[in-house]
């Protein structure tokens, strides 16, 4: 028990003293920072939809509340200024006589009132324009198509924001750590995923990326160079039938950058696993990522996951999320250098061997019966 702790204890110290960065957290956001950007600000304003909608709530509903306030007051204004040159105000004392531009607006609070009726369609029927007046019918028309366009760039905005597919990932799950062991006879590094809904993605893959910082035999230093890490699982990794937990896994063969890792050193790389998930959303036909990161004190060597999926009375298949993340320590090959080396040394004692010392000399057979 305590050397449990002990090993524990310094592990979590060794964790703290390195403080290892992430380019993607656990929950998939990029943690890049842009800087020295040449070209100017404004050129997000080019795509202005794309802006809108990368906007967080809380700027979204502030330019939304102010895009609708800012226009009732501006044509408010507007209002009130058509009154004003018109005379229509009661401090210019019209004639009984008199007939108005808009009908009923005594002031700058009913001008705006006015203005947030005809924009958006209330239509109370206390003020109206009249005919007398061909600025204000132009007025009206065009505030009316301005409220139009208003209403129907903001309410886009907001609904795309709501129908994002990156809401979807929220729904996808990866295992709080990765596992190294033996699987189907290789040394494998596996992870668990689950959809935490039961609608399917379409079209599902994995795949993944490690980054690491590499020196080129030219004496080049490359920071976050990306090797490709293929996943698969028992029934391929195209078009999964994502209906319950997978355990996907990438088998650790000559070609994998973690061929020469092990489990006594593997805490001493320098790397960050990047996983991929990319499919399509069934209800909405839109494709969305899931993504998530593993660092070496992320990656268990000697485990696997524990079961997860089990079977009840009635007949249905339950999945225990308890589980999803708890890890089985089992014998595992302290690298995969070794597992090879045994492998290629048992094939070769069923080979057998050939001697190439061996010579084959004929004998001349004679006969020493004399008939």
């Amino acid at each position: 028990m305590f050397k449990y702790l002990r090993q524990r204890f310094s592990r979590r110290l060794r964790e703290r003293g390195r403080r290892r960065a992430r380019l993607v957290s656990k929950d998939g956001r990029c943690n890049i920072e842009f800087g020295n950007v040449e070209q100017s600000r404004f050129v997000f304003l080019i795509d202005i939809w794309t802006t809108i909608l990368d906007l967080k709530w809380r700027y979204k509903m502030t330019i939304f509340i102010s895009a609708f306030l800012g226009s009732w007051f501006l044509f408010g204004l507007l209002w009130y200024v058509v009154a004003y040159i018109h005379k229509d105000l009661p401090e210019f004392n019209p004639s009984i006589n008199h007939t108005p531009c808009v009908e009923n607006i005594n002031g700058l609070t009913s001008a705006f009132l006015f203005s947030l009726e005809t924009q958006v369609t209330i239509g109370y029927g206390f003020r109206c324009v009249t005919e007398q007046c061909a600025t204000a019918i132009f007025l009206l028309i065009f505030q009316s198509i301005l409220g139009v366009i208003i209403n129907s760039f903001m309410c886009g905005a907001i609904l795309a924001k709501i129908s994002r597919s990156k809401n979807r990932a929220k729904t996808i799950t990866f295992s709080r750590n990765a596992v190294i062991s033996e699987r189907g006879g290789n040394l494998c590094l596996l992870i668990r995923v689950a959809n935490l809904r039961k609608s399917l993605l379409i079209g599902s893959h994995i795949y993944g990326k490690l980054l690491k910082t590499t020196i080129t035999p030219e004496g080049e230093t490359i920071i976050l160079d990306q090797v490709n890490i293929e996943f698969v699982v028992d029934a391929g990794n195209e078009n999964l039938f994502f209906i319950s937990p997978l355990t996907i896994y990438h088998i650790i063969d000559k070609n994998s950058p973690f061929f020469h890792m092990a489990a006594e050193t593997i805490l001493q790389q320098d790397f960050e696993l990047v996983v991929f998930l990319d499919g399509t959303v069934e209800a909405t036909s839109a494709t969305c990522q899931v993504r998530t990161s593993y660092i070496p004190e992320e990656v268990l060597w000697g485990y696997r996951f524990a079961p997860i999926v089990s079977k009840t009375k009635e007949g249905k298949y339950r999945v225990d999320f308890q589980n999803f993340s708890k890890t089985v320590a089992v014998e595992t090959p302290h690298c995969a250098l070794c597992l090879y080396n045994e492998k290629e040394a048992k094939a070769k004692e069923k080979k057998g061997y050939d001697n190439p010392g061996f010579v084959l000399s004929e004998v001349n057979e004679t006969s020493d019966t004399q008939m």
